[in-house]
């Protein structure tokens, strides 16, 4: 902090391709739900596409509860993946080597960014990631020693061509929520009440929210969608889904 010397820690995300070790970095205010996702989209935008597996380690982000055979994966990681077309396969519990790529690249930010970094000092996240991009680029261009060429090259030739395309428009961050609907076919979120069709009420639903939106899906089928609102007490709701009864009267 500028003003009271007061020094914050960071979090560093660290994302590996595994034929070329192209590798990406940055360093984010936590290492929270919001900032994981935030790293992945960001990695996906810096790769140019997207790789057909995620293996992450058993984050509280990625993984709800870990398991050798059926993971319980956190759903918004999940939606991430189905919004990318990815599959995510989650690394067992103290197994270091299934993840042996970036556990080795984890090291290298650490000796040629973070070690490279340890004597300046920073005013504002920006300023870190961009001293990490720079010298994040330096190391993807950095010959190798006993092999031809560099990261770059070989990401050029072998994980590029085989990189899923990005979708139109990047992943925008959303969180997911159980809740059982009211006896007024409404479900609560923060504070302010969304319809669903009545035919639900009593019934257990999903809700997945933005910033902007909020979703409702009963067995994996949508059954409402409204835009979110931030009236305390207040209530959003749909004339269809109210009973013909409800309707004729308000008639």
């Amino acid at each position: 902090d500028p003003a009271t010397g007061t020094r914050t820690a960071v979090a560093l995300f660290v994302a590996v391709l595994g034929a070329s070790n192209y590798t990406y970095a940055e360093a984010t205010r936590a290492a929270d739900l919001p900032a994981w996702i935030g790293s992945h989209v960001r990695a996906f935008a810096y790769f140019g596409g997207v790789p057909a597996v995620l293996i992450p380690d058993n984050h509280k982000s990625a993984v709800l509860h870990p398991d050798r055979y059926e993971p319980d994966l956190h759903p918004t990681y999940l939606d991430l993946a189905t919004h990318y077309g990815t599959t995510i396969l989650p690394t067992r519990v103290r197994r270091p080597r299934d993840k042996a790529k970036v556990e080795a690249a984890v090291l290298i930010v650490e000796r040629w960014i973070v070690a490279a970094l340890r004597h300046r000092t920073f005013f504002h996240l920006a300023e870190v990631n961009a001293a990490i991009g720079e010298l994040l680029e330096r190391l993807n261009t950095r010959r190798f020693r006993k092999l031809p060429g560099s990261r770059r090259t070989l990401f050029e030739t072998l994980d590029r061509p085989a990189l899923r395309p990005l979708p139109v428009t990047p992943y925008v961050f959303a969180e997911w929520k159980r809740a059982r609907v009211n006896i007024d076919y409404h479900v609560s979120l923060d504070g302010h009440c969304y319809s669903v069709p009545y035919q639900l009420v009593q019934h257990e639903v999903e809700l997945r929210f933005t910033a902007t939106v909020v979703e409702i899906f009963h067995k994996g089928q949508r059954v409402a969608s409204h835009l979110r609102s931030s009236r305390q007490g207040g209530f959003t709701t749909e004339p269809a889904h109210r009973p013909k009864a409800h309707q004729r009267y308000l008639a």
